[in-house]
């Protein structure tokens, strides 16, 4: 799998996480023990398969955008899945908070493609972590 796009794997980690979510809200309106069961185990399968997805994601990918575009595509597609398919209700606000979660993530996946400071060496900052003790003054 490390050969993969990460951005593909995370587009799966994303399907994975909202599948979860669904079956989530499924163990609260389906009937009958083997149905409440048969959801809540999808629910741990996979939202562990996510976790192991997004592993992999925050191995190639800056953790903060790979965060921001997994929770904030997933919010959104929860939130119009909600609508579609169980009759959530609608409301302008619900879809202006959609369309900024969606802003966000695009500011932050435009901002992980620019240098901060420069480019190499010189536009990073790096530290050095020691185990000496300062002199006191």
């Amino acid at each position: 799998m490390n050969t993969l796009n990460p951005w593909l794997i995370l587009l799966v980690a994303i399907i994975v996480e909202v599948a979860g979510t669904l079956c989530l809200k499924l163990t609260t309106v389906v009937q009958g023990v083997p149905n409440k069961v048969f959801a809540g185990t999808g629910v741990a399968i996979l939202y562990i398969a996510t976790f192991i997805l997004m592993t992999i994601v925050v191995k190639r990918l800056e953790v903060g955008v790979a965060y921001a575009v997994w929770s904030g595509v997933g919010t959104a597609l929860v939130t119009i899945s909600g609508i579609v398919l169980f009759s959530e209700t609608v409301a302008w606000s619900k879809l202006a908070g959609v369309v900024c979660i969606i802003a966000g993530v695009c500011l932050l996946h435009i901002s992980s493609k620019q240098p901060a400071g420069g480019t190499g060496k010189q536009g990073r900052q790096e530290h050095k972590i020691t185990n000496e003790s300062h002199p006191q003054q």
